[in-house]
């Protein structure tokens, strides 16, 4: 670890900037990357842009509840993203939108995202997962990293704008340091503050959201990301949003796979806050491939 790392406010404030799209046409916004990062873009990046520039097209008495998106070809991190947005519907009650990603004339993510006016109805969801440690009593992401130098990479280098606590070992510990494990959970919350924007709130949530999702199909067999085991990329992403919360909150991520096959694995998440209210449901497919296969 080195103290040059970007943490706590001043990352939120960089991740504030990458959301902060410029507009350059009627439906149309553009977005940079971070000026320290990976090659290729992160997905959870321009997921959340894409939300950003779909918002941006509906009024503010709509909120949404549910994305869609897949990703077709890598970004590049060196370059800016175009977002053209298609006003889909405008209903009595709900509006939805397509936000499409393109870089060199060529779409590299696309994105349905659905708005709802807020409505009183049922209200129930699945019982909380069970008890697991507080965000206090389980290793920070310094504390992870101090203990695997070997495998900081960019990783170490890269700003952090989102305190990420396992509860269990990360997909990047060596296979034979941790037993198999169907679950994956990760306390996880933005580190610093937000502003009240319900729609900065989801869209930090969705970068939040594809960290450490594919983990898990890693867990179920005991493998690890990087050499010596395997790399992937997202192939698409889902979320929806069930009930206001706030991202700069802690909110339990709690993720497992269902299934892996034909090098690819789909996993799953739930995020609760604190108190047990589910806010949030994740579903993505990625890419597996052993390393040298």
């Amino acid at each position: 670890m080195t103290g040059e790392v970007l943490v706590g406010q001043a990352a939120v404030d960089q991740l504030l900037a990458v959301l902060d799209l410029d507009q350059t046409a009627d439906m149309t916004f553009r977005g940079i990357s971070p000026p320290v990062g990976p090659q290729r873009v992160y997905g959870g990046q321009v997921a959340g842009q894409a939300l950003v520039a779909a918002g941006r097209t509906v009024g503010p008495d709509r909120f949404v509840h549910s994305l869609h998106g897949y990703f077709v070809r890598p970004g590049d991190a060196a370059e800016p993203i175009d977002y053209q947005v298609e006003a889909v519907r405008d209903g009595r009650s709900f509006s939805v939108r397509r936000s499409v990603a393109i870089q060199h004339d060529e779409p590299i993510f696309f994105m349905s995202a659905s708005f709802q006016r807020t409505e009183e109805g049922l209200d129930h969801h699945a019982p909380s997962p069970p008890d697991v440690p507080q965000p206090d009593e389980v290793p920070t992401m310094a504390d992870r990293l101090a203990r695997y130098p070997e495998r900081l990479g960019i990783w170490g280098q890269i700003p952090r704008p989102i305190d990420v606590r396992y509860v269990g070992e990360p997909g990047w510990v060596r296979p034979g340091s941790r037993p198999a494990d169907p679950h994956q959970r990760v306390w996880m919350r933005i580190d610093g503050k937000l502003p009240d924007d319900p729609l900065l709130h989801a869209c930090a949530l969705t970068y939040a959201s594809d960290l450490t999702l594919l983990d898990s199909v890693l867990s179920v067999h005991g493998e690890v990301w990087g050499p010596g085991g395997v790399v992937g990329a997202s192939l698409d992403h889902a979320v929806w949003f069930h009930r206001p919360f706030r991202a700069d909150e802690w909110f339990l991520y709690d993720c497992w796979s269902p299934s892996a096959s034909g090098g690819r694995g789909l996993a799953t998440g739930r995020m609760f806050t604190r108190d047990g209210r589910q806010i949030a449901s994740v579903v993505q497919e990625g890419l597996l491939r052993r390393v040298g296969g």
